[in-house]
């Protein structure tokens, strides 16, 4: 794991709970490179056992309670998330908590579409603009681009890229709800980095891989380790080049 870490004051990471956003909040107490504060987020925190065995062991580990499609939850996470950064500022923030509705064309109903767009995309709108304040503490403090700084991490998905949606791996993947989600986020990114860059906030979205988790299913090629260790490695080399970008796990561009 990149040592870029050791600069990054704090981290929030959503849907740490279990998959990509526990495996986060592993790799990073475990690579020695760990950010001040990591904050991490679970609807019900109490069940969250492999996080709080974390928290347990690493104290600069927070838990906080949020429910990414309640505006209320998201209001008081951000002043937890105030209380605990203090002066210092929100240095990234990944939007890591998402699902997946399995609809097809023929099956597909307004609501599953709604669900899968509240949580996927609607939400870390809402929770960018509500941890701002924060962001915008700690990238008055620095120079350039990067979770130095400060940084908005969208976990989004190649399946959300509308170029991609063709032939072979748009007839293998038509799930309505999920791909259209995660399309929408990457307008999101997109929209948010136009808005956050006279701030010196770096934005931008990047694809995990298809990985073995509950969403992504056992026959997934990656391991979330394997995933993880890539993301963050992306995560930590991002510059001002990657402002508005939307990466592979790799590292390579993909096409919207």
């Amino acid at each position: 794991m990149t040592s870029a870490f050791k600069n990054c004051k704090s981290l929030l990471v959503t849907g740490a709970n279990r998959g990509l956003g526990l495996q986060i909040v592993e790799n990073l107490v475990a690579g020695g490179f760990s950010p001040g504060k990591i904050i991490a987020t679970a609807r019900s925190p109490g069940g969250a056992k492999e996080l709080r065995y974390l928290a347990d062991k690493h104290p600069h580990i927070h838990i906080i309670k949020l429910d990414v499609v309640n505006q209320r939850s998201i209001e008081k996470a951000a002043s937890h998330v105030d209380e605990l950064v203090q002066e210092d500022g929100l240095s990234c923030l990944i939007n890591n908590a998402g699902i997946n509705v399995f609809a097809k064309f023929d099956s597909v109903t307004a609501e599953q579409m709604l669900e899968n767009f509240h949580t996927n995309c609607v939400a870390p709108l809402m929770i960018t603009k509500a941890m701002l304040p924060m962001l915008r503490k700690a990238a008055a403090k620095g120079s350039g681009m990067g979770i130095h700084r400060a940084a908005v991490i969208n976990m989004t998905s190649l399946l959300g890229s509308v170029e991609l949606n063709w032939g072979e791996r748009g007839s293998n993947f038509r799930w309505y709800p999920y791909r259209a989600s995660k399309s929408a986020l990457n307008m999101i990114t997109r929209s948010m980095a136009v808005d956050l860059e006279a701030d010196g906030i770096l934005c931008m979205a990047i694809h995990p891989g298809w990985v073995r988790t509950s969403m992504g299913g056992q026959q997934a090629p990656l391991s979330t380790n394997e995933s993880i260790n890539s993301v963050l490695d992306v995560i930590g080399g991002l510059t001002e080049k990657d402002h508005s970008s939307f990466l592979h796990y790799t590292g390579e561009q993909l096409p919207w």
